[in-house]
């Protein structure tokens, strides 16, 4: 009898545990996070994000590309396998033809409209060849590279082509027409070494609307002439000081470091005077980055000391009336020619130049070193 009381009980017991266990539903799956994006687990290819590889759209196939052209790496995005809402990043990586790594881009956010596109900063080689590759990283992971694409990259040891110019005088040539005594130094740029000596450009075509800028030093402020000019632009090649679509913008040794411009145009001249001329100590070893824009019916010199992204010591400029600056044909200047106001109206001796670029577009990152 007693051990029949102890198997009811041993029965009873179980099915209760049996019927606790059934009554207990188990939860709901969750949605999937970024936490299941990104895994401590590597893949086979390396890769500790689950996600796809981004599909590289542009340059491709060995694409050769034109001169002055900012090299832009385009991929269409990839996506996470799980977590769809994952703020991917994006890294890009340039190789040369024997396939080391000159290029590490750092993370770019991802684009809105399906394609992540990136600038790249660094100065490649130009008319060589180039392969690159792109992958997306989360939070420390990462996913597959892509397969690689090749592209040549664009010449950049000077061109005229249309409306655009670029010298960068630091390869020991120059793509303009040399006048008077100069000496190359490599890496560093030209040396104009008298009043009379210039460089000048002549452009296909008109820049109606653009930039005029380069790189200058060994411009000290105390130098001997007294109208001297770092930079100009005019209408042909009739007589620079009384040429009526003429273009300078001065750096005069009395009163030392005095800047000042002018700017001519079908229907009017601005320029500067009186106390709109101010003075600057320019030193003799400082790079300074001098930038003449004219848009819109207004035209703009800015001098930043240091180099392109320097401190900024001039930004002045005025509005013109009338009709656009339209030379023809247009010529550049690096220094300034010998007008009838003599020599020391010319060229500041001994200055330092390179990385000329003129264009309606602007400035870009390669003309920059």
């Amino acid at each position: 009898m007693e051990t029949r009381r102890l198997w009811i009980t041993c029965t009873l017991v179980a099915a209760i545990a049996v019927a606790i266990a059934c009554g207990k539903q188990p939860a709901a799956p969750a949605s999937p996070s970024a936490a299941t994006a990104a895994s401590v687990n590597a893949a086979t290819d390396g890769s500790t994000l689950k996600a796809t590889a981004p599909t590289l759209q542009s340059p491709v196939k060995g694409i050769k590309l034109d001169p002055g052209t900012n090299l832009t790496l385009v991929v269409a995005n990839a996506t996470a396998k799980f977590a769809t809402s994952t703020p991917l990043s994006y890294r890009f990586q340039i190789f040369n033809a024997s396939g080391a790594q000159v290029y590490n881009s750092p993370l770019v956010a991802a684009g809105s409209s399906g394609t992540t596109s990136h600038v790249v900063t660094s100065v490649l080689d130009g008319d060589q060849t180039y392969s690159w590759q792109a992958r997306v990283e989360y939070n420390g992971a990462f996913g597959p590279w892509s397969g690689r694409e090749s592209f040549i990259a664009p010449v950049n040891d000077g061109y005229i082509k249309d409306g655009e110019l670029y010298d960068p005088l630091i390869n020991g040539k120059t793509v303009g027409e040399i006048h008077g005594p100069v000496t190359f130094i490599p890496g560093v740029g030209v040396q104009l070494l008298t009043w009379d000596s210039y460089i000048s450009y002549q452009l296909p075509n008109t820049v109606l609307e653009g930039e005029y800028s380069l790189l200058v030093t060994n411009m000290p402020a105390n130098t001997k002439g007294g109208k001297q000019k770092v930079m100009g632009m005019a209408q042909g090649y009739d007589d620079f000081v009384t040429n009526d679509r003429r273009v300078d913008v001065g750096k005069r040794g009395d009163p030392p470091g005095m800047i000042d411009w002018r700017f001519l145009t079908h229907d009017d001249r601005i320029e500067t005077g009186g106390s709109e001329r101010v003075t600057y100590p320019f030193l003799k070893d400082q790079l300074y980055f001098y930038n003449i824009s004219w848009r819109n019916n207004h035209f703009q010199v800015t001098i930043n000391e240091g180099g392109v992204s320097g401190k900024n010591i001039y930004d002045y400029g005025k509005n013109w009336k009338g009709r656009p600056y339209d030379p023809n044909p247009h010529v550049i200047y690096v220094g300034a020619p010998t007008g009838r106001s003599g020599s020391d109206a010319a060229t500041v001796e001994n200055t330092v130049y390179r990385q000329i670029w003129v264009s309606s577009r602007s400035r870009p990152a390669f003309a920059n070193k």
